[in-house]
């Protein structure tokens, strides 16, 4: 067996991250790709195992009845290109966001910001240092992005981070007829303050298209320019 591909997120994840045999995982590295709940898997195989993980749409999610031709090709990308993959580009070549301008390098790590939170204070919490933090989520108001973002904030994830890449927040929109933040202004309040560079806008996560990231490959976020250069493989 070359690779393990997800057939959907949903639920679950941490229920089974003490139960599995990181050791002969690291024995035997594969490609594993997925998203959504499987970013309990990728953060648990990223610090329990050094392993490179490819967040990326699944067959049961994204692959029926159509495949997009952009997904599809930042996917194979992705999971076969021997070398750096360099400039990682949104569809129409769509620039990200800046939030807060500057250059970031570092590996990126991260996911869908509700595991992440979730996984805290647990062995497979996400580490911070020197990377570039992804976060992407989907049916998630407001208020709730804050809360999540906030426990990271507390526990100074921004502050030790080398900057921060924000993904598709499919349907994260506020309750009707309830006063809200907008996913802007929470991003301005609760990331910018540390002064890392941020960036939103990139094409990734629960949505199509999307790009395939590769997690755990350094890469170069310069926020000014709204691009992200990986710059090293992710496959040898």
């Amino acid at each position: 067996m070359d690779g393990i591909v997800c057939l959907k997120g949903g639920y679950g994840t941490p229920r089974i991250l003490d139960h599995i045999d990181y050791a002969s995982i690291a024995r035997n590295p594969k490609v594993f790709v997925g998203y959504s709940d499987v970013t309990g898997l990728h953060l648990a195989l990223g610090k329990t195992c050094g392993l490179v993980t490819f967040h990326g749409p699944m067959p049961s999610s994204d692959m029926l009845p159509e495949f997009d031709e952009f997904s599809r090709a930042s996917w194979r990308a992705a999971l076969m290109t021997s070398g750096p993959l360099g400039v990682l580009s949104n569809p129409e070549a769509k620039r990200l966001e800046r939030i807060v301008g500057g250059t970031a390098r570092g590996p990126v790590a991260g996911g869908n910001l509700s595991l992440v939170a979730a996984t805290m204070g647990t062995p497979y919490e996400i580490d911070a240092r020197g990377r570039i933090l992804f976060f992407e989520d989907v049916d998630e108001a407001p208020y709730r992005v804050d809360r999540m973002l906030t426990q990271l904030r507390l526990a100074g994830k921004f502050e030790q981070c080398a900057g921060v890449l924000l993904g598709t927040w499919k349907d994260c929109v506020p309750r009707e007829g309830k006063p809200s933040l907008s996913l802007a202004q929470v991003f301005e309040e609760v990331i910018a303050p540390a002064g890392k560079p941020v960036a939103f806008g990139l094409q990734a996560g629960h949505g199509a298209p999307a790009l395939t990231l590769p997690l755990g490959v350094e890469a170069v976020l310069d926020a000014d320019a709204g691009t992200l250069e990986f710059v090293e493989s992710a496959t040898c």
